[in-house]
């Protein structure tokens, strides 16, 4: 009896080691059909076979994101020096690599879709819902530091960010899309230095305006 009882919590255990990776699978891609259902709810769209379309499409995208993620760590990158600095490559570049090593098509499938069925506004509104408005609030950040920034340059900035936003859209978690907009940071604030201004300069300016409010507010 008791050889019996042991097999049978073998048995068990066997059977919730095959089925919990698929039970996991399945919670995770409903979780991001819920999420492509949301975010396409936001846009008020009247007709509903579009919402679907592009539903669908989303909902396609982040899986096909989420899986080549889960199924290429960064430990598939060797070890070694970043070109432009010389230093370590991070955890953090190595996973930014080897994400960035997907099939062109996972981006181009979901924004031929989005540019089909939706228009410019409505399409920007379904990137920002990838990452979670970055664009505006980094803009709005530029504009804090540099109070006199001229129409020129925050349309250089705002062109970056864009970029920043559309290639973010491919990575899985927040962590990965702020490397990639700081990537694209980096561009605006060597821009704003090769026309005349000084980044590290208005910048401090900036955090000693922050702290001196602060610090009046106390007293």
């Amino acid at each position: 009896m008791r050889i019996k009882f042991v097999q049978k919590i073998v048995a068990v255990a066997i059977v919730i080691m095959i089925t919990k990776p698929v039970m996991s699978q399945i919670i995770a891609d409903t979780a991001l059909e819920n999420k492509a259902s949301e975010w396409v709810a936001s846009l008020k769209l009247s007709d509903d076979a579009k919402a679907q379309k592009v539903k669908s499409a989303i909902a396609t995208h982040l899986t096909a994101v989420k899986d080549w993620h889960n199924s290429h760590p960064f430990t598939m990158i060797p070890e070694g020096i970043n070109p432009t600095t010389g230093g370590k490559l991070s955890e953090m570049d190595r996973q930014i690599i080897i994400c960035s090593t997907k099939p062109k098509s996972i981006h181009e499938n979901l924004m031929n879709v989005l540019k089909a069925e939706l228009d410019s506004t409505q399409g920007e509104a379904i990137l920002d819902k990838y990452t979670i408005g970055k664009v505006d609030f980094t803009l709005n950040g530029y504009k804090a530091i540099v109070p006199d920034l001229t129409p020129k340059e925050e349309a250089e900035i705002l062109k970056n960010l864009k970029q920043a936003r559309e290639q973010a859209i491919d990575y899985k978690n927040m962590k990965e899309i702020s490397a990639i907009f700081e990537i694209y940071k980096t561009k605006c604030e060597q821009y704003l230095n090769n026309n005349g201004r000084n980044w590290r300069q208005l910048y401090k300016a900036y955090v000693d305006k922050v702290n001196a409010e602060k610090k009046a507010k106390q007293n």
